[in-house]
């Protein structure tokens, strides 16, 4: 029993220093960063499909190991811009701009005004906005297709695209990164981070 609770309290460590909740790994499949290998690694995602073991892969080669590894996700704490990363197993498919599943979610802090969720949400299903949190995230394959989406968002809040502009622009963008063109939407966020982004709402009762 004892090293059972070891291992759960060093799991929770690892979780809580990238910023995740216990509601976003499934406990009951939990590992212990610490003493896992990259063959351990490998080990545990055999049955994964080949859009999330890349974007693994890509991951471990950018940004060094995760924080925590369930047999169903993996989680990077605070690396380059991102806030934290979550690859999972189960692939979602996704047919803007082309098919393709979303399999790697990453945040950033960001406030986005009420009244512009419903822009985002019409401009592209897989960019999550969280009002209490004061976060948003984008779901793709890729990170240069999640920095795409989140600076396409981040124009239409700012009012500088209009959704179908944005839309388009996704498009065209994916294009010539495919094509090996220049793509500067897809290499890195284009706007600054914000501060104190979160939003708590009101108490109903004292």
């Amino acid at each position: 029993m004892g090293h059972r609770m070891a291992g759960m309290a060093a799991f929770m460590l690892a979780i809580g220093a990238a910023g995740v909740s216990a509601q976003q790994m499934d406990m009951s499949k939990k590992m212990d960063m610490s003493k896992m290998t990259s063959a351990d690694m490998m080990k545990m995602m055999t049955g994964w499909p080949k859009a999330s073991r890349d974007a693994a892969e890509f991951m471990t080669k950018k940004y060094g190991p995760p924080a925590a590894m369930s047999e169903d996700q993996i989680i990077w704490g605070k690396t380059g811009p991102w806030k934290r990363t979550a690859i999972y197993r189960v692939e979602v498919p996704h047919e803007f701009p082309a098919h393709h599943t979303d399999v790697m979610q990453q945040w950033i802090d960001y406030k986005v005004p009420t009244d512009m969720f419903h822009e985002l949400a019409d401009y592209d299903g897989s960019v999550v906005v969280e009002r209490t949190s004061g976060e948003m995230s984008a779901r793709c394959d890729l990170e240069a297709a999640n920095f795409l989406a989140l600076n396409l968002a981040d124009e239409i809040v700012r009012g500088k695209r209009s959704v179908s502009q944005a839309r388009k622009m996704y498009g065209e963008q994916i294009m010539k990164m495919k094509a090996m063109q220049p793509a500067p939407y897809t290499e890195k966020l284009m706007f600054s981070a914000m501060m104190k982004t979160n939003d708590p709402d009101k108490p109903l009762m004292k």
